[in-house]
């Protein structure tokens, strides 16, 4: 896929002052629908944690970590990647009870990200995380909480078209399908174009069981092994007609417990890591099991607002000769 993506004769849904006021609009109540959805209760979050917690998303692995020094402070701090471990820390600490959760606004910077329409070095998204009991580990619980967020994306879509007159062609239902069967389905397409085709056709999808080996020995896209259990976890999928893509809004997924924390780092070749607290605490049932995920700030005032690149929401930095090439085709960034 190009790294910029051009629509032809493309005309701002809103002015810049416009979309300033429908980000915050856009925000507010999504906030809302969510929590009372899923019964939750906003915390405050750190900007960077200790390396040695253990409490730092590693991403894919690859990931370079943004670190610093403080003054005072004898080991050097780095910005989280995601929250994914220090909410289940936090639901621990705070005393959540089974069926309640937090959610809270994660901010990061991902250095190594390919900067392109969709993707920014800074991160925004809202972090939630759910207490669940053991009985609840099964897809069904899975899929209920997935459409309960979607119900919360289309009754936010509902406001935005009453509200601006931008209307988006979301259908009643997300369509659920596993990587394994959307390889069965495309056998000669790589996952993009896997996503891109099953996307096309039911507008909104989620895609479970991503991180495991698919038959060529490779996963549908990486996924750390110490969070999300990979046989149940997912990515929640719209069709994006302004770019013509697959859009990505959501990844989430019940976390691991004892025994799948242990299967997905001796598959992951990384059984070293069960020595950190964090680890520690998932093996000994310190933590509580949980549901949980992260939803794009601007990817889904992107969306929401029918923009087509993600700087036209968010304030960040990009390629000078991308700014001067998105200029030429009407796209201007905040």
């Amino acid at each position: 896929m190009k790294r910029l993506l051009l629509p032809e004769k493309y005309q701002p849904t809103l002015n810049a002052y416009q979309t300033q006021e429908a980000i915050k609009f856009v925000r507010d109540n999504f906030e809302k629908k969510l929590c009372k959805r899923l019964n939750l209760t906003r915390v405050s979050a750190p900007l960077f944690v200790f390396p040695s917690s253990g409490l730092n998303d590693n991403l894919n692995g690859v990931e370079r970590r943004v670190n610093f020094d403080i003054k005072n402070v004898n080991e050097e701090v780095e910005i989280v990647q995601s929250l994914a471990k220090w909410k289940r820390y936090a639901l621990h600490k705070y005393g959540f009870v089974p069926g309640t959760g937090l959610y809270t606004n994660m901010n990061a910077i991902r250095r190594d990200e390919d900067l392109d329409s969709m993707h920014s070095a800074y991160v925004d998204q809202w972090d939630w995380e759910k207490v669940i009991d053991r009985k609840d580990r099964t897809i069904e619980y899975l899929k209920d909480t997935v459409r309960k967020i979607y119900l919360s994306i289309k009754s936010l879509a509902h406001l935005v078209e009453v509200k601006y007159q931008i209307f988006h062609n979301l259908p009643r239902d997300v369509f659920f399908i596993t990587t394994k069967e959307l390889e069965q389905m495309y056998p000669s397409l790589d996952p993009n174009m896997r996503e891109y085709e099953i996307v096309k056709k039911h507008k909104a999808v989620f895609l479970m069981q991503i991180g495991d080996a698919l038959s060529n020995g490779k996963p549908h896209d990486g996924r750390a092994p110490d969070y999300d259990d990979w046989s149940l976890n997912g990515d929640l999928l719209v069709y994006y007609d302004v770019l013509d893509i697959a859009f990505e809004l959501s990844s989430m997924g019940i976390r691991v417990d004892e025994k799948s924390l242990v299967s997905q780092l001796k598959k992951h070749n990384d059984l070293d890591k069960l020595t950190n607290p964090y680890c520690q605490s998932v093996v000994n049932n310190v933590l509580p099991l949980t549901i949980g995920g992260g939803i794009g700030q601007s990817r889904l005032c992107m969306f929401m607002l029918k923009k087509a690149h993600i700087g036209e929401v968010q304030a960040s930095v990009w390629p000078r000769e991308d700014l001067e090439i998105l200029k030429k085709h009407n796209i201007y960034l905040l």
